[in-house]
């Protein structure tokens, strides 16, 4: 699906996906990535809502976010509460929701100017 937006400034949007990729300001990613309204970190290692650990999130929670947008792939998968525990110690919101979900979500809330992340698991198919 192509999203038609007006990207505001430097902000990086999502501006088209499908099951196999995200394009954000239309450059395609078909690995698992982390989104923010100005950085796109490439090199995020889970594939799969089963292979996240306590520093992975641990490491989202340095970002200085208000929300993070779990994308857990074609269906919802809900992170153990054990693993999101640095999350919380920072006041950081999360949203675990399907990936195409937390674009669209991702897209609202970054035009709205909030300190959002989506993390989005892309190599991860049911």
């Amino acid at each position: 699906m192509k999203l038609h937006l007006q990207i505001a400034g430097d902000t990086n949007l999502f501006t088209a996906y499908d099951s196999d990729y995200v394009a954000v300001n239309g450059v395609r990613h078909e690995r698992s990535l982390i989104v923010l309204p100005e950085q796109v970190i490439t090199e995020w290692q889970p594939v799969a809502p089963d292979a996240m650990t306590a520093e992975h999130f641990s490491a989202l929670a340095e970002l200085e976010l208000e929300i993070l947008l779990l994308g857990t792939g074609p269906r919802l998968h809900f992170p153990s509460p054990r693993l999101i525990h640095a999350l919380a110690q920072k006041g950081i919101g999360l949203e675990a929701m399907d990936t195409f979900a937390a674009c669209r979500t991702y897209n609202i809330l970054a035009a709205e100017g909030r300190k959002v992340a989506a993390a989005l698991l892309l190599e991860f198919k049911e």
